[in-house]
């Protein structure tokens, strides 16, 4: 027995069955295209330009790129801009593609003492551009904290 469609055409079973099979493989298709997800800010390279390493303040850096979500909690020595994509694909979990940190650190009298860019190259920190005074560079606990654990924690290892 034939149906007569909405555009006025004449659908069989099978032909149901077709149109049904082409929309499942079409949605299965787009289910598995990846989605990318930014989480977080990191100010770009030419907001950190602006800022004047040894002149710059708390509050002209605030005005500059903004104040950031994190800083060290101890003696506010420094802020921490974070910046994470995130690949989702299908019903996998989603996987950080990329990690961008931003480390403003100030000395005592709250003015600029180093700008560092950090990334993740296979599970590694890598610094990507550093601005120092000084010779010695302080404040990176945070940083390692922040970084440690990615990839060095494998399933083999709690297996044996």
């Amino acid at each position: 027995m034939a149906r007569e469609g909405r555009i006025g055409a004449t659908l069989d079973g099978r032909g149901l069955r077709r149109m049904a099979l082409v929309l499942s493989l079409g949605m299965a298709v787009a289910a598995c295209q990846p989605i990318y997800r930014n989480h977080g800010y990191a100010p770009t390279e030419i907001d950190l330009r602006q800022i004047e390493v040894g002149r710059d303040t708390r509050d002209t850096v605030a005005e500059i790129v903004g104040r950031p979500s994190a800083s060290t909690l101890l003696n506010d020595s420094g802020w921490y801009y974070v910046q994470s994509r995130y690949r989702h694909y299908g019903a996998r979990e989603p996987q950080e593609v990329d990690r961008e940190v931003v480390a403003i650190t100030f000395n005592e009298s709250g003015t600029v003492r180093n700008i560092e860019r950090f990334g993740l190259e296979k599970g590694q920190i890598v610094p990507l551009s550093r601005r120092v005074t000084e010779s010695t560079i302080q404040g990176t606990g945070f940083l390692r904290q922040l970084f440690g654990n990615i990839g060095a924690l494998r399933t083999e290892d709690l297996i044996e």
